[in-house]
């Protein structure tokens, strides 16, 4: 697995957007209320308004895989604990999230 993306919980979508525009000197790729998504130098740094919701702490890495569930599977045979299942998040991505021993979020995702 390679990470392939950092998503960011953030509570203002808009104030985080105009930060991480003027912070990366990037416009984002996508820009939604639900997402917005800047590429930087071929990392996809995601904020997520909805993240503090669903539970995520901080800066989730998402590693790229082919097999999301095999990779859940993997990731609870090495002492993890699923926090999101495998669903399919839109557009042919499929996203899951494992909490590791310490309570750190990783995230798997196939696009």
């Amino acid at each position: 697995m390679t990470v392939s993306s950092i998503v960011i919980p953030v509570k203002d979508v808009d104030a985080a957007t105009a930060f991480y525009r003027q912070a990366f000197g990037a416009e984002p790729h996508t820009e939604t209320p639900y997402y917005v998504g800047f590429n930087l130098d071929g990392l996809e740094i995601g904020l997520n308004p909805h993240g503090h919701a669903s539970g995520m702490v901080g800066p989730t890495p998402f590693c790229a895989t082919e097999d999301v569930e095999a990779g859940v599977a993997a990731l609870v045979d090495a002492g993890g604990e699923v926090l999101q299942p495998p669903s399919e998040v839109g557009g042919g991505t499929t996203v899951a999230t494992v909490v590791d021993a310490d309570g750190n979020h990783i995230g798997l995702i196939h696009r």
